[in-house]
């Protein structure tokens, strides 16, 4: 195997270790009644799965892509990351103080997605812009549904974030596989 098709196996079973942790993570926003509280704990549990199988993956591949880091990217991808949290922190805490808390999920799904477009170029994953685009669509449907209806944001947010990041750690992971 090629110095390349390692980096590019390494990169994504970290993409499935990643985006599976947060869609975990997603999947525990939304407060919900049985049945799609049950739902939502498989989707949670499948999430993890794919986010071992993606670390079982990185670390079968770590020693071939040590020496092959890029540097300058790593710094971009540490960059954006940090951006993004910044932006998401300050405007849920912006929302918290104006009484607008149940409107957090939304903005920081919003700040997730948006986030994925200048990761592009950098991480050379060109899937994750209709993942962005996605995620923002998912974000104005729960804004939406919340200022229209009883449902709550984090309901819709919660779950539609959640598969469209298990939905792309899945693919993460099945890329890897099929690098062997």
């Amino acid at each position: 195997m090629s110095r390349l098709q390692f980096q590019s196996r390494h990169q994504a079973g970290l993409g499935a270790l990643y985006l599976g942790v947060t869609a975990t993570i997603w999947f525990r926003v939304p407060a919900a009644d049985p049945p799609l509280r049950a739902l939502l704990v498989v989707g949670s549990g499948a999430a993890l799965l794919t986010a071992v199988a993606g670390a079982v993956v990185v670390a079968r591949s770590r020693k071939a892509t040590v020496a092959a880091r890029d540097r300058a990217a790593d710094r971009r991808h540490l960059l954006i990351v940090a951006a993004e949290f910044a932006a998401a922190a300050i405007g849920a805490a912006m929302l918290g103080l104006v009484g607008w808390s149940e409107f957090i999920p939304v903005l920081v799904c919003a700040v997730v997605g948006l986030h994925f477009f200048p990761l592009v170029p950098v991480l050379r994953d060109p899937l994750l812009r209709p993942l962005g685009a996605a995620m923002c669509a998912v974000a104005l449907a729960g804004l939406v549904t919340a200022l229209a209806s009883g449902v709550s944001a984090g309901l819709v947010v919660g779950t539609g974030a959640g598969l469209l990041l298990l939905g792309h750690a899945v693919l993460s992971l099945l890329r890897a596989l099929r690098t062997r």
